[in-house]
């Protein structure tokens, strides 16, 4: 693989930073003090194309490829890790799998409303006893003549009361476990669906988290995504995508934390004649930190590339995802330390990227988890 982006590549690249620097850095001291929702912001990116990047022309998308998206995600990040997490939640784990697993009548339902922005979408599969052990999902389907009766609940639901379109899963037989588990198209407007308390994050101000019950919730058989006892593969197929999205999402963090180091120590040129000894010891971390986002910018990318060809991705995005969530609390906290006590104060930048960079380790399976399945990976190879 040749770790350059394609003309194309870099134009949309260029496009994606403009239009954050100079429509999306202005919002986030409002995202930031009031936690709001950025439905401005999303008109906005909608208006741009850039809800429906992955998305072939023919289903209203830009028609781009997976690189191209990853790169937008990573430099919409820069500026708003918030809406980084928005965009990648609705594309690489809503539009995409109805697009991959959806009937015909589906992908023309659904699709091309999402990728045009027109609606957002959002992926409901962890519950209150089910987070790192997805097949634990103890919420319910059960098939009841020509429709399915949902009932249980959803947390930590991104895009939630925002989302007009959820992928949901469900368990319709208990006694397959993880194979007893199917996907389902839910919309915001079905009775029986109730978006139940919004959490308050630590960052990611801006960003729904909210919980969802589904009390009694009908809905037909035609909004079953795949077939019956296949949503557990859905679920996992779909996850490598937006853990290569998180990993965009947090290679952006670390390098906005970086291009704020870089502004504040760059050199002078009298320095560099006559460098003194802080000056010195301020550019030997600024090269370790600069070797850390690069790193993890090789394996982002090089996970895009895998997805974006069809080939098995599962170790490399576990890896992109976990080292590049790693760095991106590094950096920023290394960041901190070297701005001083400024960069503690709320309303600073690198305050919120430190904050944003947390969540990063934690949602799209843990650290922890994402070192499991790599160590799974390896030793299924020997």
């Amino acid at each position: 693989m040749e770790l350059r982006l394609s003309k194309e590549q870099l134009e949309l690249q260029q496009a994606v930073r403009r239009f954050a620097k100079t429509q999306v850095a202005s919002a986030v001291p409002i995202m930031e003090l009031h936690d709001q929702f950025p439905s401005l912001l999303i008109d906005k990116l909608s208006q741009a194309g850039f809800m429906g990047i992955p998305i072939p022309k023919q289903w209203g998308g830009a028609g781009c490829d997976f690189i191209s998206y990853i790169a937008a995600v990573n430099e919409i990040s820069k500026i708003s890790a918030a809406l980084g997490v928005i965009l990648s939640v609705h594309t690489s784990v809503c539009t995409l799998p109805i697009l991959h697993y959806g009937t015909p009548a589906q992908i023309s339902r659904y699709v091309p409303k999402l990728a045009s922005g027109e609606r957002l979408g959002a992926f409901a599969l962890t519950e209150p006893h089910a987070g790192s052990d997805a097949s634990s999902i103890r919420t319910t389907a059960v098939l009841d003549g020509e429709y399915y009766v949902l009932n249980g609940s959803k947390v930590f639901i991104t895009n939630a009361g925002a989302a007009n379109v959820y992928v949901a899963f469900a368990v319709t037989d208990a006694s397959k476990g993880a194979y007893g588990i199917t996907a389902f198209i839910i919309e915001s407007e079905t009775k029986g669906l109730t978006i139940g308390r919004k959490e308050k994050k630590l960052g990611l101000h801006g960003s729904n988290t909210c919980e969802l019950i589904f009390d009694q919730l009908r809905i037909p058989v035609s909004q079953r995504l795949g077939e019956e006892g296949k949503g557990f593969t859905i679920a996992k197929g779909s996850l490598d995508g937006g853990r290569i999205g998180i990993s965009a999402q947090a290679l952006g963090i670390a390098q906005a934390a970086l291009n704020i180091l870089n502004d504040r120590f760059q050199p002078k040129a009298a320095l560099l004649l006559k460098p003194n000894q802080k000056a010195m010891h301020q550019q030997v971390k600024l090269a370790g930190i600069t070797a850390k986002v690069e790193a993890a910018r090789l394996l982002v990318y090089r996970a895009a590339y895998l997805h974006q060809e069809g080939l098995p991705c599962t170790k490399e995005a576990s890896m992109a995802k976990m080292f590049a969530s790693d760095k991106a609390v590094a950096v920023t906290s290394q960041a901190m330390q070297m701005l001083g006590s400024d960069s503690c104060l709320q309303g600073s930048t690198i305050e919120r990227l430190f904050r944003d960079a947390k969540a990063t380790q934690i949602y799209e399976g843990t650290n922890e988890i994402h070192r499991i399945v790599i160590s799974g990976k390896i030793l299924k190879s020997l």
